[in-house]
């Protein structure tokens, strides 16, 4: 499979050259030149498949060429065996029709591990065979980070440097990027929000000369390919459990960053029967503005209780809009170029169909503490603050049309005590055993101001693999 950028410039690469690339040299994102596309009879023919064997069957099409089956059903049975729920992915009930999607059973408790514990071995395993050494650079508003982290500690090829914005995530998702201890493990405290943090990786990647020898840069973030690719998974896994591919079913997504939901449009588009995909976001709501009003334009950055939501540019949008402007690569470059100093207004019939596939709603932080609260005195089932935004949304954009609503858990409430206390639930939801000493570990980060320079000569300094 070729892979193709967004912004229509850039050469056309194989699934190796991308997942080491990230983004392309043209600024756009990598996205696939043809998706597969999966009969019903073949997807029906997947119900009884564990995790790992489904998602064997999905993403072969997506590393054709570059990884052989067998490797990759290697790759993959490593990857989730250490998850701590036998389903990886269970669905739990919360009413007639309505479900989550516990996507929190990896290591680090966050729907991110299911990407990032792939996307470390799959780098581990082309290193090895390229006998090669790369940086990694990564911009977190909280679960990125230590994903990535606990995915690639163990590669002995990798460098990797995660920002976060300084003072701005949970004292749980800022403790598990920083004490995880290893001499090529850097984590950097920005002076800055989190948008400053992805506006520095994006930079980074359009001139990397800064690296000493000769060392590539690869991402993390969602604008690696790969990152998505995974993502695609549950969704089938999902609605197999619901009765798919015979009856459709509908997604409630909380995002900020529009790369998980954009998995589930692409699950869409590869077969899998889905009514309607529904953007939920909190107080930062820039996809539902652009949902509601086709205009795409910077907003103001709020602090909310869902502070791995709080991002005011969506990058993956990009992939969405290449799509609604018929993969025109070099409208999508006069578009963004144009968003880089101000706003733009989207094509009116791009939007009418987007707005075909995708719902959207806002969610206050006081709805937020409400529906934590309503769904423990319900049912007894304790939501994160990001999960309950998409369990709001799902109940405001219900289409009353019988078919499942799955809403995705995105994290453990465990990572958010101050949210769940604020919703008068619980003061303190305790952590799984494997973290119960987490706040007696040592801490290792580094306060750097708001510079790109300042951050690329740390970076440039501190490379030791």
């Amino acid at each position: 499979m070729r892979y193709v950028s967004t912004r229509g410039a850039a050469p056309s690469l194989d699934f190796e050259q991308v997942l080491l690339t990230g983004l392309a040299a043209d600024g756009g994102l990598y996205v696939p030149d043809q998706l597969p596309e999966f009969s019903l009879e073949q997807i029906r023919s997947w119900r009884e498949l564990d995790y790992p064997s489904l998602a064997l069957e999905i993403l072969q099409p997506f590393v054709e060429g570059s990884i052989p089956r067998e490797d990759l059903k290697t790759i993959l049975a490593d990857t989730y065996r250490d998850f701590r729920h036998s389903a990886v992915a269970p669905l739990q009930q919360l009413d007639t029709n309505q479900w989550v999607l516990e996507l929190f059973h990896g290591p680090t408790l966050a729907f991110k591990d299911f990407a990032l514990q792939l996307l470390g071995r799959l780098l581990d395993y082309m290193l090895e065979r390229r006998q090669q050494k790369i940086v990694i650079m990564g911009a977190t508003s909280g679960d990125t980070g230590s994903a990535a982290i606990e995915g690639c500690r163990r590669c002995k090829n990798i460098d990797i440097f995660i920002l976060h914005p300084h003072d701005a995530v949970s004292d749980v998702q800022r403790r598990q990027m920083t004490t995880v201890a290893g001499d090529n493990i850097h984590n950097i405290a920005l002076q800055g929000n989190f948008d400053d943090c992805q506006a520095m990786v994006k930079s980074s990647f359009v001139a990397p000369d800064f690296l000493p020898d000769g060392r590539s840069l690869v991402a993390v973030n969602s604008i690696n390919w790969a990152r998505i690719m995974a993502q695609i998974v549950y969704y089938f896994y999902s609605a197999l459990a619901l009765g798919g591919p015979d009856r459709p079913v509908n997604f409630s997504v909380p995002t900020g960053n529009f790369g998980d939901i954009f998995a589930g449009y692409l699950a869409r588009q590869m077969g899998l029967p889905i009514d309607r995909l529904v953007i939920a976001t909190n107080r930062n709501d820039v996809l539902h503005q652009v949902l509601e009003t086709g205009t795409y334009r910077r907003l103001p950055l709020e602090k909310s209780l869902s502070p791995s939501m709080d991002i005011t540019v969506s990058s993956n949008f990009e992939r969405l809009m290449f799509d609604m402007y018929h993969r025109d690569g070099s409208v999508i470059a006069q578009l963004m170029d144009t968003f880089a100093s101000g706003e733009i207004e989207l094509d009116a019939s791009a939007m009418a169909e987007a707005r075909g596939l995708f719902a959207s709603h806002r969610v206050s932080d006081a709805l937020t503490c409400q529906t934590i609260a309503r769904v423990w005195s319900d049912c007894g089932y304790l939501l994160d603050p990001h999960s309950a935004i998409g369990v709001a949304a799902a109940g405001a954009c219900a289409l009353g049309d019988g078919n499942p609503m799955v809403t995705l858990a995105t994290a453990h409430p465990a990572k958010f005590p101050d949210a769940i206390s604020a919703a008068g639930v619980l003061s303190s939801p305790e952590l799984p055993a494997h973290l119960a000493d987490l706040f007696e570990r040592e801490e290792r980060y580094t306060v750097l101001e708001n510079q790109l320079s300042t951050v690329q000569t740390f970076m440039a300094e501190h490379c030791s693999a």
